[in-house]
């Protein structure tokens, strides 16, 4: 089997929880290097790894074949940049980039070099999604005419770290957002247009805490919705169609599952539990009206992984394309224009 050897730049939350530990179970990579400031950090958990104090060092390591940019969201350009022109293949965290500009000069750098360019769209491959997918491609549902997502928290304490702080990238519409306008994009495509309502409700924020968005597409509308003063959020999904709805609450298990220290192998590691499973109430071929509870698809995030070490190896099209990630900026870039202009703004792409 090709062995594909990985460089991490940064091993913060994202790199350590997710990145390294899926990897680790994936047949043919290898992290040969990280670049963080924590080395102890770093060898308590890849104790073979290389650590490098600079990112450069890194780029320009011969045994690296695979760099992944786990950095801040306003570092992903020019470290995504200096990777692609020493001709590594690059994977970079969502978000993208912060602008559409941004990531048309990497698209098109990486299609000079003939190197792989994708993002980190995990999500994708959460539970509920997945289950989400599988209900609306059934036709259980009909024709969707409405497609709601909510990704709520309850953190009234402002934290001491980049995400929460005054600058370009932080905030929740980079941050969770570009989770629910990907998933929206999987299922439904462009937009026709965009209208977004952002702003800080928590006192003393730095950086936007709350969204609610809108695409339009014809007669179906989208809304994605989050904030960080919800108590007691509703339901995740919730989806209407001219022959039924879903409701789906609770959150993939995936992620709390890997910040617990567990690992793909876990005993019912992506699985669900029965009280969040979501409910179908749907109008069979008779003409009745079903209600029955749907019974969670598994969690698959390695199935990312997997899908990029194809791409490298035997050329197949990346489970996330740099393409489709850009489409989530060019959305974010319209909610953020919206919410300034107070209007409706028309998809650009």
């Amino acid at each position: 089997m090709h062995n594909v050897r990985v460089g991490l730049i940064g091993y913060g939350f994202s790199a350590s929880t997710f990145h390294a530990p899926l990897l680790g179970t994936i047949n043919g990579f290898r992290i040969s290097a990280v670049s963080s400031s924590r080395p102890e950090l770093v060898h308590k958990d890849l104790p073979e790894a290389v650590v490098e104090s600079e990112h450069s060092n890194l780029i320009r390591r011969k045994d690296v074949d695979l760099i992944i940019i786990t950095a801040p969201n306003e570092a992903h350009f020019p470290l995504a940049k200096e990777a692609l022109e020493a001709g590594k293949h690059v994977v970079v965290e969502k978000p993208f980039v912060l602008t559409l500009e941004q990531g048309k000069q990497l698209i098109d750098l990486a299609r000079s070099k003939g190197v792989l360019l994708s993002v980190y769209h995990n999500r994708r491959w959460d539970n509920d999604f997945l289950t989400l997918q599988e209900i609306i491609h059934s036709g259980r549902l009909g024709r969707v005419f409405t497609y709601e997502a909510h990704f709520d928290r309850y953190r009234r304490e402002i934290r001491d770290r980049w995400r929460e702080r005054g600058i370009p990238g932080a905030g929740l519409l980079y941050d969770l957002g570009a989770h629910l306008i990907d998933q929206a994009l999987v299922l439904f495509g462009n937009p026709h247009s965009v209208t977004g309502d952002i702003l800080s409700q928590r006192d003393g924020a730095q950086a936007d805490d709350y969204f609610h968005i809108t695409l339009k597409y014809d007669r179906l509308r989208v809304i994605l919705h989050s904030g960080m003063l919800v108590k007691e959020p509703g339901p995740h999904f919730l989806v209407h169609g001219d022959k039924g709805s879903f409701s789906k609450y609770g959150l993939d298990s995936q992620e709390e599952t890997l910040k617990g220290g567990g690992h793909l192998d876990s005993p019912f590691y992506g699985e669900d539990q029965e009280q969040n499973f979501g409910v179908l109430v749907w109008e069979n071929e008779d003409g009745l009206t079903v209600r029955e509870k749907i019974r969670t698809v598994p969690g698959r995030y390695q199935d990312y992984y997997k899908g990029i070490y194809h791409s490298i190896v035997s050329g197949d099209p990346s489970p996330v394309s740099a393409e489709e990630a850009l489409n989530v900026i060019a959305v974010i870039e319209c909610a953020q224009q919206s919410n300034h202009e107070q209007r409706s703004i028309p998809f650009p792409l």
